[in-house]
C-alpha cells in the first residue's frame, strides 16, 4: 500500500522551486544557457535533499541538451527519512529565453507516491494536445490521427466559441510547420514560442490563461512533468511517444516500447496523491518573475494538489546571503 504524501510536503515542494528560480534568475540575460540550467539544477537539488522524502527522479536532466546534472534519471533525493516518491523536475523551462532576457521562463517540480510516473526511457520527444476542464471529458483519442481542423472545431463547439476564437500554443519548430499551416487555415490563432513546452501546458490546462489547446511534440520529460499539472487542474492530455531521430527511434524500438500506443494523464502519472510546482523566473502570462531588491529578492509561485484540487498562488520573500 502505498504512503499518503502528507499535505505540508506541498508547501515544502514551492522552497524547491523557488530555490532553482532564485539561482536561476541570476542569470537572465546573460547569454549562457547551459551554465543557467547547472547552477539551477544544482540549487534545485539540495533543496530537494532537505525534504523528509525518500524521492527518486524519474526522468532527469540528461536528456535535455545532453546535459548531466544532479537531477539525472535515477538520482535519489530527500533525505531518506519520509515517503518513496517518484520526482520530476525541470529547474528552468525556458533556458534559452531566460538566456536572452525573454519571458516565460519558470521552475517546475512534481511529485507522487513511488510507481506512478510513467518513464519511457530512452524516449526523448513525444506528441501532445492538452485542454482545460471545459474540453477535458471531449478530448478523444481520434484527435491526435485527426486533422488539426477537426480538433479545433470541436473543441469549439464544446467552449461555445468559434474557432477563429481558439488560441492554440504551439512550439515554433520545423517539425510543426505543417500543423501551423493547418491551424492558420481552419481559422484558430496562435502563439508560437520558441521554448516553454510545460508552460505551455500549463497555459492551455488552466482557466486564468487565453490559451485554449496545447498542440505539437515536445520533450517526454516535460510530459510528464505538465501532465503532474494538468491532472490537477482537471484538465485532459494525450500523448504519443515521436522519435526525431533514427537514433531515438533505435532505441525506442530496441526498449520495446510502443510508438502507437495513445496515452492520457492517467496513464503518465496514475492516482490522485500528487503535487505540482512552480516559480516565475523571468515575468510571464502565468507567473511574475523574481524580483531584486539589494538583499531582498520576490517570488510568485503556483502549488497545486491533485487530490483536492487545490490550486495556491505564493508570494514570498526573500532574504539573501551577501
Amino acid at each position: 500500500m502505498q504512503e499518503e504524501i502528507s499535505p505540508n510536503l506541498g508547501l515544502d515542494l514551492v522552497r524547491v522551486t523557488e530555490a532553482a528560480a532564485l539561482t536561476a534568475g541570476r542569470w537572465m540575460g546573460l547569454g549562457k544557457p547551459d551554465d543557467a540550467n547547472l547552477q539551477a539544477a544544482n540549487a534545485m537539488a539540495e533543496a530537494f535533499n532537505t525534504l523528509e522524502i525518500n524521492g527518486c527522479i524519474v526522468i532527469g536532466e540528461e536528456g535535455k541538451l545532453g546535459l548531466h546534472t544532479n537531477l539525472d534519471s535515477g538520482n535519489e533525493v530527500g533525505t531518506k527519512f519520509g515517503p518513496a516518491l517518484d520526482v520530476v523536475a525541470d529547474p528552468i523551462d525556458g533556458v534559452v529565453p531566460l538566456s536572452q532576457g525573454r519571458p516565460n521562463a519558470i521552475a517546475v517540480a512534481g511529485l507522487a507516491p513511488i510507481g506512478s510516473m510513467w518513464n519511457p526511457t530512452p524516449a526523448v520527444y513525444m506528441e501532445k494536445i492538452i485542454v482545460d476542464y471545459e474540453a477535458a471529458d471531449n478530448l478523444v483519442p481520434e484527435c491526435l490521427d485527426a486533422p488539426a481542423a477537426w480538433t479545433l472545431a470541436l473543441i469549439a463547439r464544446v467552449k461555445k466559441k468559434k474557432v477563429s476564437d481558439l488560441v492554440v500554443f504551439v512550439l515554433n519548430r520545423e517539425r510543426h510547420k505543417n500543423l501551423i499551416e493547418e491551424i492558420r487555415t481552419a481559422g484558430a490563432r496562435i502563439m508560437l514560442r520558441d521554448q516553454g513546452d510545460i508552460s505551455g501546458g500549463l497555459m492551455a490546462a488552466s482557466t486564468i490563461v487565453n490559451v485554449d489547446i496545447l498542440m505539437g511534440i515536445g520533450g517526454v520529460a516535460e510530459g510528464v512533468i505538465t501532465a503532474c499539472a494538468v491532472k490537477s487542474f482537471g484538465g485532459a492530455m494525450l500523448g504519443r511517444l515521436a522519435p526525431q531521430s533514427p537514433e531515438e527511434r533505435a532505441a525506442v524500438k530496441e526498449a520495446g516500447i510502443s510508438t502507437s500506443e495513445i496515452l492520457n494523464c492517467n496513464d503518465l502519472v496514475t492516482g490522485e496523491d500528487i503535487y505540482f510546482a512552480a516559480t516565475g523566473i523571468t515575468d510571464g502570462v502565468l507567473l511574475s518573475g523574481i524580483q531584486y531588491h539589494g538583499r531582498i529578492a520576490e517570488t510568485e509561485s503556483l502549488i497545486i494538489r491533485c487530490k483536492t484540487k487545490t490550486r495556491r498562488i505564493i508570494h514570498s520573500e526573500h532574504f539573501l546571503e551577501e
